[in-house]
């Protein structure tokens, strides 16, 4: 696919497509955007976002366009098959059958895509710390309803870059004693975190043994946009899974 395009290394089922969007690709998206920013409410021109979603579409010839949701850091899991709002409020979808795409849009939070063994079910989730802690995973997993799903974890912002607060190291240790080990303490009062093991280690507790991905980290990558890098300048970029048509 090209430098425009970061795909993911993972071993899905035949006729399952996967592709990250970089700031590369072939947008139209002005500075500090330039050029492929995909997010509605990013504060760039929303006409240029429009473009550059079409754009999306054609250069990867996906089967149909992706359906977005409009993300709100929670644990809402939307069926992308069933009619009614074109962006609904979710920070996760799945999806059945042929021709679906589903879209998650970061700049620092975790994406991450699912498919089952036989490739008809595939899911896609937004995992920010929030979500994360509160079971965005496990609903997006329990969702899908399939056997034999994996995992493929997205660009993130690295555990090295990610200093966090005592609240969002409580939000997951206070249930788990075993997430501290995703914590490194920079300061008193003060974390690294690592979103990719906690996603690891709630994956493994619902049963998803098949994990692939991670290694990214969006705010020292000039290819992603990044909010803790640029800001209310950001954009965001698309993690995208598709079943053929």
């Amino acid at each position: 696919m090209g430098a425009d395009w970061i795909v993911p290394d993972w071993k899905a089922p035949a006729g399952i497509g996967a592709a990250v969007s970089t700031r590369r690709g072939p947008g139209v998206s002005e500075s500090p955007y330039d050029r492929l920013n995909l997010g509605l409410r990013s504060g760039d021109d929303v006409a240029a976002v429009e473009v550059n979603r079409r754009s999306l579409t054609e250069a990867l010839a996906l089967p149909a366009p992706p359906r977005w949701l409009r993300q709100v850091h929670g644990i809402a899991v939307a069926d992308a098959c069933a009619a009614g709002d074109d962006e609904p409020v979710a920070d996760a979808s799945v999806a059945r059958g042929p021709g679906q795409v589903l879209a998650i849009l970061t700049a620092d939070c975790l994406p991450v895509l699912f498919v089952s063994a036989d490739g008809q079910t595939i899911g896609a989730a937004h995992a920010g710390w929030r979500g994360l802690a509160a079971g965005v995973l496990e609903n997006t997993v329990t969702a899908m309803a399939a056997d034999g799903i994996q995992a493929w974890l997205g660009p993130a912002i690295g555990a090295s870059s990610y200093e966090v607060g005592e609240e969002v190291r409580a939000a997951f240790v206070d249930g788990d004693d075993g997430a501290a080990q995703a914590f490194a303490s920079t300061r008193p009062g003060h974390w690294h975190c690592d979103l990719y093991a906690l996603a690891r280690r709630r994956l493994a507790q619902v049963g998803v043994a098949q994990v692939s991905g991670g290694g990214f980290d969006t705010l020292t990558d000039e290819r992603l946009y990044s909010y803790r890098r640029d800001g209310a300048n950001s954009g965001r970029f698309a993690s995208l899974i598709w079943t053929g048509a």
